[in-house]
C-alpha cells in the first residue's frame, strides 16, 4: 500500500486535530467537513478499504466502532449521529485507507447523496 494521507496523519508527518489516539486507531476532525461535527476515525493497520478487511482485523473492526460511539459522545452528539464508510470509487472513496466518518450536529436528511 503506498502513502497516504492518512498514513502520514498517523506518522506526523502531516499535523491534524487530533481528538483520540491509542494503539490501533486515531480520530481527527475532517479538513473538509460535511456537517457541523465530522470526524474521521482510522485504524493505524493500513487497510485500504473495508472490502480488503479479513477475518483478522474483526477484532479491530470491532474496536473502531466502539470508539466511534465514545468519540461522538465526547463530541456532544447527544441527538444522534451518522456513521459512513464509503468503499471504492463508486462509494464515494477518495483515500485508499480505511475511515469512519462520524456526522452530527444537525439533522442528517436520508436519503444520502
Amino acid at each position: 500500500m503506498t502513502d497516504t494521507i492518512f498514513s502520514k496523519i498517523i506518522s506526523r508527518e502531516i499535523p491534524a486535530n487530533i481528538i483520540y489516539e491509542d494503539d490501533l486507531c486515531l480520530a481527527f476532525t475532517d479538513i473538509n467537513p460535511q456537517a457541523p461535527t465530522h470526524i474521521l476515525v482510522i485504524p493505524k493497520k493500513p487497510i485500504p478499504k473495508i472490502e480488503e478487511a479479513s477475518e483478522v482485523d474483526q477484532n479491530l473492526l470491532g474496536h473502531l466502532l466502539l470508539i466511534v460511539k465514545q468519540v461522538a459522545r465526547e463530541a456532544g452528539l447527544n441527538n444522534g449521529y451518522r456513521v459512513v464508510i464509503n468503499n471504492g470509487e463508486d462509494g464515494g472513496q477518495t483515500v485508499d485507507h480505511l475511515h469512519l466518518h462520524i456526522l452530527g450536529g444537525r439533522y442528517l436528511s436520508w436519503p444520502p447523496g
